[in-house]
């Protein structure tokens, strides 16, 4: 018999050091947020759906909240209307939310569904609409920005009887008001809100960047540990980005919610949910309660 290669014990090792995660985590609800940046890759996107549909068979309940802000805009773009974005969210009159909803729901969402189907999973394309599984508000702040949802309230038992009967929900963000409006809700609070509503073990949302970083300009400067009172100060100094902010603020909410722990990471890397979640190393940043 043949001696196995250094490859094939190394592949062995691995997957023995998943072993205490697949039995913590076995049954457990995870919540992955996935930004539009990181799906336009299609190779980036294949790895990360590949990776979902890997943790459903291993025993865990995935659901993947998704955005979609860079094909927003250039949809918007191409039908003649200049994206605005204020405090890291879009202005949406009347004709952008139909063009939100166009881009989310009809497109993006149904590509991500068939994608986890073609790997082997069982998903189901949702939007926060149906069921009315996300209400919200009209966002209150100085500016209109129109057609904004501030999150009220999570009716989850429509995505708890589908991670019962074996599926992976893939929500959009789009939220029905409670008079039958429509409302953009940012994808990160979605996800926050949802994770916390579902008694999920982790929220892990996936970027563009390495995580939340000392200095934006230096990416060395990766904090790889917080705890929600560090995070809030981060919050409150001003030190982030705008597009790190809504990411911090998903996680609090959740983490005030009951969620054990939430972890922003580079979704570029090949793998990385893996990474995060079946190995010792972990990678990105990690906010506990």
């Amino acid at each position: 018999m043949s001696e196995p290669t250094q490859d094939l014990k190394d592949k062995a090792a691995t997957l023995a050091e998943a072993l205490p995660y697949l039995r913590r985590y076995w049954g457990a609800v995870m919540v992955i947020k996935c930004g539009g940046a990181v799906l336009l890759d299609p190779a980036i996107q294949s790895s990360v759906l590949e990776d979902v549909t890997l943790l459903r068979y291993a025993g865990m309940k995935p659901v993947l909240v998704h955005g979609g802000g860079p094909e927003i805009s250039e949809m918007m773009r191409r039908l003649g209307k200049e994206p605005k974005i204020v405090e890291g969210l879009r202005v949406t009159d009347a004709e952008t939310m139909d063009i939100v909803q166009m881009v989310l729901v009809g497109r993006i969402n149904q590509q991500l569904v068939a994608a986890v189907n073609q790997q082997g999973g069982r998903a189901v394309g949702l939007s926060g609409r149906d069921d009315r599984l996300v209400i919200a508000v009209k966002h209150a702040g100085p500016v209109d920005l129109g057609q904004v949802g501030e999150i009220e309230e999570i009716r989850p038992q429509l995505l708890l009887t589908l991670l019962q009967e074996g599926y992976v929900p893939v929500v959009a963000p789009i939220a029905a008001g409670r008079s039958g409006e429509t409302f953009n809700v940012n994808a990160d609070h979605a996800a926050g809100h949802l994770a916390g509503a579902l008694g999920a073990a982790k929220l892990i949302i996936l970027s563009d960047v390495a995580g939340v970083l000392r200095d934006r300009r230096d990416e060395s400067s990766l904090i790889s540990t917080m705890t929600v009172n560090e995070a809030q100060k981060v919050l409150d100094s001003g030190a982030v980005e705008e597009g790190m902010k809504p990411k911090i603020e998903g996680c609090l909410s959740a983490l005030r919610s009951g969620v054990e722990r939430c972890h922003i990471i580079d979704g570029r890397i090949p793998h990385a949910l893996l990474m995060e979640v079946l190995t010792d190393v972990g990678i990105g940043t990690m906010i506990t309660g």
